[in-house]
């Protein structure tokens, strides 16, 4: 079985909130793509509870959309602490966080249901799993605490 980076991380030793670059790929014509992990909640202490995740997932994705460019795709991690978030080129650290933080604060201090996307059982393999209450409380939880651009050190 190939290495998977994530399952090497030393979960214990990482400071969450933060954004962290995991890796950089190039494929064969030479685009980068990137991979960061975007941990919300210390792991092995809280996990987002799954509904609240499922309407931030969902926010995200068209939040980050709107303030980073070459988002492809954010996906949230099974064990519910945060998101993979995967790019085209090679944004900084410090604008992918800029952008989580902002999309964090807009969730928590205007997101209504109208800004959910994707919540019908025409758009959405789960449409009933959706909580904007628990997404809003999580989302204020974690932008009062600044997304570390360090995943070792808290470096807001």
């Amino acid at each position: 079985m190939a290495d998977v980076e994530s399952f090497t991380l030393d979960h214990t030793a990482v400071r969450a909130p933060y954004v962290r670059r995991i890796a950089v790929e190039n494929g064969p014509a030479g685009d980068a793509i990137t991979n960061f992990d975007l941990r919300l909640t210390q792991p092995n202490e809280q996990e987002i509870p799954t509904a609240a995740l499922h309407s931030i997932e969902h926010m995200l994705a068209s939040l980050l959309r709107d303030r980073l460019t070459g988002v492809i795709d954010c996906s949230p991690f099974g064990c519910r602490t945060g998101f993979h978030l995967i790019t085209w080129g090679e944004p900084s650290v410090e604008d992918v966080a800029a952008a989580l933080a902002d999309a964090l604060r807009f969730i928590a201090e205007e997101a209504t249901w109208d800004d959910v996307p994707g919540v019908s059982a025409v758009e959405c393999g789960n449409y009933r799993d959706h909580s904007l209450h628990g997404a809003k409380e999580w989302a204020a939880a974690i932008a009062a605490e600044g997304i570390s651009r360090d995943a070792f050190t808290r470096t807001v």
